[in-house]
């Protein structure tokens, strides 16, 4: 159910919260919240795929009622002040630019991963090809094999046939 991947994410970013709040001032480095760091991402990014997820699998009033339009806005902007709350404690913490540097590095590593993936499939479709390729030239030269030995069975027929007629005659 789509409401429930929605309170699922925003409840998965909420917890997140809490633990950072209440761990954020013994923390002695950020690896020690990173976990929890990840979760809020985790839980913001289903909040936004499970709206998305809504078009088109849902009854018009579903998809288009006040209550759900207002409970996905909600929604949004709670996870949004969130990880504006989040960003603000770490830069307190561990200093100015913090935040900024985690959500530099993750984009980059997303994107990075994305990119991976891409080459992954480009090589995918790469060695396919290759196959395609080699069983079609392994098809054309047992075609051109047989045609051969189809020609040569022919002649040596042919040739047979024409000493069994002057034995013959």
């Amino acid at each position: 159910m789509v409401v429930a991947e929605v309170l699922t994410g925003i409840a998965l970013v909420q917890q997140s919260v809490k633990f950072i709040k209440e761990n954020i001032s013994t923390a002695q480095d950020i690896g020690q919240i990173a976990g929890q760091i990840d979760d809020l991402f985790r839980g913001e990014k289903e909040a936004q795929k499970a709206r998305s997820k809504k078009s088109g699998k849902s009854s018009f009033s579903d998809q288009f009622g006040v209550e759900t339009v207002a409970q996905e806005i909600i929604d949004a902007k709670l996870a949004s002040e969130k990880l504006y709350e989040v960003s603000q404690l770490v830069d307190l913490r561990f200093g100015h630019g913090t935040w900024a540097g985690i959500v530099a590095e993750r984009a980059k590593r997303i994107q990075q991963a994305k990119e991976a993936a891409a080459a992954e499939r480009k090589a995918q479709a790469k060695k396919q090809k290759e196959i395609e390729e080699t069983i079609k030239t392994t098809l054309l030269i047992a075609g051109i094999i047989l045609v051969t030995i189809a020609l040569f069975a022919f002649l040596f027929v042919s040739i047979s046939q024409s000493n069994a007629e002057e034995i013959v005659l």
